[in-house]
């Protein structure tokens, strides 16, 4: 397997490298990654430069050429596609990046492999998609999403991420090429971008600075913890189904205000020096444009398909992540340095 990860130096794809460069089946491991503000080295420290199966290229998906190098040039038999712009604030903010990345970029990408799958000696094996539960829109106060809900996306970033799914599922349909789709709800855990939800809240309980929440905080979301997540797209990598659609979920349905004050009464406990009642600089402000009430996903399919299901309970991996933020300060220092949103 020469594997191709791309965004394997933000939060997931860096988690994900770590998760799979030993797995035996991987004889070559490629890194693309165009360090935009969410890319960071640092979160390869041991890896990169170091790991005698890893590679590095420095390539922003929308350089079609230098995607086609790459995949040529490494005799890629495997991706797994996660670079993509994230933060739903951002897309409000500016969705310009968010298309010419997450379409066009997927675009590039696709293009790129299906030349490949013509050329190569080896065989084209697999092109994983990592997707969104946010292409499915918003829940009401019960059901969960399953692989057959409709998109209804909300944002102009769920829309750009539904418009790269729909080029995928075209692309094995079309031109038969070995695509799967996975759609995972909200990760948590160590190296995620300071701009979001759980370090957003660490860093400003540190700073005894307010805790922005949206709206009433009802929002629900259903919390996956990295390390889970990526064992489950190592699974469909290696054992899905060509064609098919997978969801993943951490079974850990919170609101927001319940995560907040979780993490407000475990720094608390943490930082005892601080003086307590973290709770006190929680404060409301008003709610995000188009914000999705509840996300919760069915993972029915995945784990009868592929026996996979979380191993994370939410109180102990939210507890770990805290204290790994706590004792990583110097990471958050270097990689800091964007506005601190709401959530």
């Amino acid at each position: 397997m020469n594997l191709l990860i791309t965004g394997g130096a933000g939060f997931i794809g860096s988690n994900l490298i770590r998760h799979v460069i030993d797995k035996p089946e991987v004889a070559k491991l490629v890194n693309l990654d165009g360090l935009t503000y969410a890319g960071h080295l640092e979160n390869l420290a041991g890896i990169h430069g170091t790991h005698p199966r890893y590679a590095f290229e420095k390539v922003d998906l929308r350089d079609q050429d230098e995607v086609i190098r790459v995949i040529r040039q490494h005799d890629i038999t495997h991706i797994m596609h996660l670079a993509a712009e994230s933060h739903v604030d951002r897309s409000i903010a500016g969705p310009a990046d968010f298309i010419t990345t997450n379409i066009n970029g997927t675009f590039n990408l696709l293009e790129a492999y299906r030349a490949h799958a013509s050329s190569s000696a080896k065989s084209v094996c697999r092109f994983l998609h990592v997707s969104t539960d946010e292409v499915y829109g918003s829940l009401g106060e019960t059901g969960l999403f399953t692989e057959a809900t409709p998109y209804a996306p909300c944002s102009p970033y769920s829309a750009s991420k539904a418009s790269s799914d729909f080029l995928v599922r075209s692309y094995h349909h079309t031109y038969g090429l070995p695509t799967v789709i996975t759609h995972c709800s909200n990760n948590y855990g160590p190296y995620q971008h300071p701009e979001k939800l759980i370090p957003v809240v660490i860093q400003r309980i540190l700073a005894r600075q307010s805790i922005p929440v949206y709206g009433d905080g009802l929002h629900v979301r259903d919390w996956l913890h990295v390390e889970d997540h990526c064992e489950a797209l190592w699974n469909v990598l290696s054992t899905g189904k060509t064609g098919e659609t997978y969801n993943i979920g951490g079974q850990n349905e919170k609101s927001n205000i319940e995560l907040v004050q979780f993490i407000c009464d475990l720094m608390d406990e943490f930082q005892p020096e601080l003086g307590g009642d973290s709770r006190s600089w929680i404060t409301f402000v008003t709610d995000r444009p188009g914000h999705d009430r509840r996300y919760a996903m069915d993972i029915g399919k995945i784990s009868r398909e592929l026996g996979w299901v979380p191993s994370h309970d939410f109180e102990t991996g939210i507890r770990q992540t805290v204290k790994w933020y706590l004792e990583h300060q110097a990471w958050v220092g270097a990689v800091a340095g964007t506005r601190v949103a709401a959530h």
